[in-house]
């Protein structure tokens, strides 16, 4: 059952019928065709974004209902969902996750193996669920001066992929960092929500990356959350190689040019794959993830005393204290509640597993 509805869910041409709804949302069946990244909004909205199309989708997924908490934990995640959909662990990838902060219910973001996304709910008890895109409010917004599809990074991808590398949301503006078809082409775009069908100008970053001793603009930041620091909003970044970035908020405006303050070398040969806050006691810790080195965490009291930027070429480790976590490979991460975090880890002998953690055990 749960194959023929993937295999329904995404086909479809888009239909609309104008919702009555706050948001100015449409019904219909989007023409979702990648699942790049996940995030939440307003109670019951989900963001998706779409790459392939250079386009973001808001969805009203219904799931309003409140849930204090929820314990995930599924041994070899990877083949659970390749059964649901009626084939093999070989032929599915997870391209990201989100956890509704309302029902706390977790949505995962799968491509198949003919690069058909599919998007599936883990419920509290652990139970895999296909969700429909078909007849659902929605609105979208494109993403403005994605890459030139004709365009290929190193290893022969083609740069309009990375046109939306990570999402979130604040104050009432979807926020989307990627790729853009400009010279300096390292971009963050700030998107009002309700969408208005005006595409937004984005901003394009520029850094020091001290572990290859050189300032770089086309390098897509890799995953970022806001945080505040003596009243003030800004945005901590990190790209592949692992250099921490803090751009200010207010600086990020439309056609803006904007050089960050980089605060910490994390190591190379690694890509962060996300990053959140968490509490610990009377602590707050930025947790991130990556794919090949082990996850770290470092406080907000030390990024914000840190007042220093790195600006020469250091070789290992440098900036911001940080504290090594245990487990390497974390490939997702989510935010479960304000101390807990659901993780997806490859493991050593090469088991996908999913599992909850109290960010102490990440």
């Amino acid at each position: 059952m749960l194959q023929r509805v993937f295999l329904g869910i995404l086909l479809l041409s888009s239909t609309y019928r104008k919702a009555e709804n706050k948001y100015n949302f449409s019904k219909g069946t989007p023409e979702v065709k990648s699942m790049t990244a996940l995030a939440f909004g307003p109670s019951g909205v989900l963001f998706i974004g779409d790459s392939q199309s250079s386009s973001v989708f808001a969805v009203e997924v219904e799931d309003t209902k409140k849930a204090a908490s929820a314990q995930y934990d599924v041994k070899n995640i990877d083949v659970k969902i390749a059964e649901a959909l009626g084939t093999t662990k070989e032929n599915v990838s997870i391209t990201d996750m989100a956890v509704n902060p309302v029902s706390k219910k977790l949505y995962i973001a799968v491509k198949s193996g003919d690069g058909t996304p599919v998007l599936l709910t883990l419920s509290a008890n652990n139970e895999l669920k296909a969700v429909s895109l078909k007849n659902v409010n929605f609105s979208s917004t494109a993403v403005n001066n994605p890459p030139d599809a004709s365009k290929k990074d190193r290893q022969g991808r083609p740069l309009s992929l990375m046109s939306i590398s990570d999402m979130g949301f604040e104050d009432g503006k979807l926020l989307i960092s990627g790729l853009c078809n400009k010279e300096f082409s390292s971009s963050f775009r700030s998107v009002s929500f309700p969408f208005t069908g005006k595409a937004e100008e984005e901003a394009t970053l520029e850094l020091f990356h001290a572990n290859h001793g050189r300032f770089e603009t086309t390098s897509p930041v890799r995953t970022f959350a806001i945080t505040s620091i003596e009243g003030k909003k800004y945005v901590v970044a990190s790209y592949t190689c692992t250099p921490l970035v803090l751009f200010p908020m207010d600086e990020l405006k439309p056609g803006a040019h904007v050089k960050g303050r980089t605060i910490a070398e994390m190591g190379n040969r690694n890509t962060p794959s996300d990053m959140i806050w968490l509490k610990d006691g009377d602590q707050t810790f930025l947790v991130m993830a990556n794919d090949n080195r082990p996850a770290f965490k470092v406080s907000h009291e030390e990024i914000a005393k840190f007042q220093g930027t790195l600006t020469e070429k250091v070789e290992g480790t440098a900036g911001t204290n940080f504290i090594i976590l245990p487990h390497e490979k974390v490939i997702q991460l989510a935010k479960l509640d304000e101390n807990k975090a659901v993780v997806i880890q490859k493991k050593t002998n090469g088991d996908i597993d999913l599992w909850t953690s109290d960010g102490k055990n990440i």
